[in-house]
């Protein structure tokens, strides 16, 4: 969970920022197609139009490991309507996705639900953004994302098809609920949630900011819960998946200033209800990502359960490490051991011990740890999932099997507070370590400091996360901690929106009513 799968900032294709201006023409958004291609050209920091041309084309980007495997997909299946047609074999689909794929999707499966999207496959595909282990693109209304794996011949580790608001016919968000607010928002945000929640097909959108001296402000559309007719508020909790690891890494960061253990300290001379198969593996690379720790469980559909067992019943009394050591990988059970470590030295249950080191000093007062569903509370927004036909089907609800991972359920607000106020709890040094790149990037282009995932130019910091029935992200510009987090309900591709958001700081069209922006 934490990271997620994107860098930042996100360069997309030309000919897709093309289509892009076009879209938000048609949708209103700009009276002429030059103020929509200005507009664009603004938020990717560039002053006109042609100097966006001029930038991306001066930009070398490397085809993606993913495209080529995504590209067979499409080919392959396009025509399996058609009475010549056959399905590929085994042996032929293992040179396109990898073991671990096979493993958890029999064959027969794989083939049904790639054949029953056969027509959208026949349908322009579009490369919206890439990197070298994905690439996200769209295709006849959905967009689709797919990973692959580091190691040649790159073979697919996941294709996610994801529909977008042309796609959904659920009646009950025909006429969207109104947006609410908190704070001195930003002019232009409640117009830009109402043009992604209805581009992306969204049941719940939360964009939230802030930072020192600039008050929390919050903007939610959408619904809370479909079945009860619930409009999304500002008090809404929802899970925050990835965003927990900031309570997990900030928890362990107080404890390495009071002297508890250091940085460089290897982490099993401190755990003691798991162990780690390799003894020399430091505090500090489990904090960068870069320690080379199995991620446990593989399988993503065993992330989320009714309760949260204890993580020697998810990983076992000892955890593989066989990744790559010294290159940023995220993993949630790396997190999860960090989560355990502070428990163990604390001698706390570990939502005891981050409540008190965290939570608390930051007034973070409706944030909790649920342990099981039942505990999560009334107040909670409800996942969803787009059925086939477009309709919205509501997710039982669920806790992370890492609490110190993806277990934390908050507010927008509660959010904020984090990201602009986990560096006071830090003496000044360490909380500049803590934004200092610590590992190479391994190939998709990831960086790490000290819990953060990294922009490759080391000025933005970001945490992100996702389930099959949500996504939720935290973004803090370095120079001066300004926040934004963004949470939706459903899951789709997040980055877009943190994207135009962080390049909305620098926007001289983004003015607040109280000199917020």
């Amino acid at each position: 969970m934490p990271g997620g799968p994107r860098p930042l900032p996100s360069r997309p294709s030309l000919r897709y920022l093309k289509l892009e201006a076009k879209r938000r023409l048609a949708a209103g958004e700009f009276p002429a197609l030059h103020n929509a291609q200005a507009a664009i050209a603004s938020e990717y920091g560039q002053p006109s139009w042609a100097g966006l041309k001029q930038y991306i084309s001066g930009q070398p980007q490397r085809e993606s490991h993913a495209l080529p495997h995504l590209r067979w997909v499409i080919a392959r299946f396009k025509d399996s309507g058609e009475q010549a047609w056959t399905a590929p074999g085994e042996r032929e689909l293992r040179q396109h996705f990898s073991d671990e794929v096979l493993s958890i999707i029999p064959v027969g499966e794989l083939v049904s639900a790639i054949t029953s999207v056969a027509a959208d496959l026949r349908q322009e595909f579009v490369v919206v953004d890439q990197a070298p282990l994905w690439v996200r693109g769209r295709i006849a209304g959905t967009e689709l994302f797919a990973g692959a794996a580091a190691e040649f011949p790159h073979r697919l580790t996941g294709v996610q098809r994801i529909p977008l608001g042309s796609r959904i016919t659920d009646p009950r968000v025909a006429a969207p609920a109104p947006a609410r607010t908190l704070g001195d928002v930003p002019a232009d945000v409640p117009g830009f949630a109402d043009s992604v929640f209805a581009e992306l097909g969204l049941t719940g959108l939360i964009l939230a900011g802030g930072g020192p001296g600039i008050p929390a402000w919050v903007v939610v559309k959408g619904w809370a819960n479909l079945e009860r007719g619930e409009i999304l508020d500002t008090g809404h909790r929802f899970p925050a998946f990835g965003v927990a690891a900031l309570v997990t890494v900030t928890a362990v960061l107080r404890m390495v200033a009071d002297g508890r253990f250091a940085l460089d300290t290897p982490a099993n001379d401190h755990l003691r209800t798991v162990r780690l198969a390799d003894d020399t593996i430091t505090v500090r690379e489990l904090l960068s990502y870069s320690s080379g720790i199995d991620n446990i469980p593989a399988n993503p559909g065993e992330v989320f359960a009714d309760r949260a067992p204890g993580l020697v019943a998810v990983t076992g009394p000892v955890i593989a490490c066989g990744g790559p050591r010294g290159v940023v990988r995220p993993t949630n059970s790396g997190c999860a051991v960090l989560g355990q470590l502070v428990a163990d030295v604390t001698g706390s249950p570990y939502a005891d011990a981050v409540t008190r080191l965290v939570l608390e000093p930051l007034g973070m007062s409706r944030s909790s740890f649920p342990a099981c569903a039942a505990d999560i509370g009334p107040d909670a927004v409800t996942g969803y999932n787009v059925t086939a036909a477009g309709t919205f089907a509501p997710a039982a609800a669920a806790v992370c099997v890492m609490p110190a991972a993806g277990g934390l359920w908050t507010t927008a607000p509660d959010v904020v507070r984090l990201g602009a106020g986990w560096s006071s709890l830090l003496p000044a040094a360490l909380a500049r370590e803590a934004l200092t790149l610590q590992a190479a990037a391994e190939q998709g282009a990831r960086h790490a400091g000290l819990g953060w995932i990294m922009s490759p130019r080391g000025d933005t910091a970001f945490l992100s996360g996702a389930s099959f029935d949500g996504v939720a992200s935290l973004t803090v510009r370095i120079r001066d901690n300004r926040t934004h987090m963004v949470m939706t309900n459903r899951l789709i591709a997040i980055d877009p929106i943190d994207d135009r958001m962080l390049r909305s700081w620098t926007n001289p069209l983004h003015s607040g009513k109280g000199g917020t922006s």
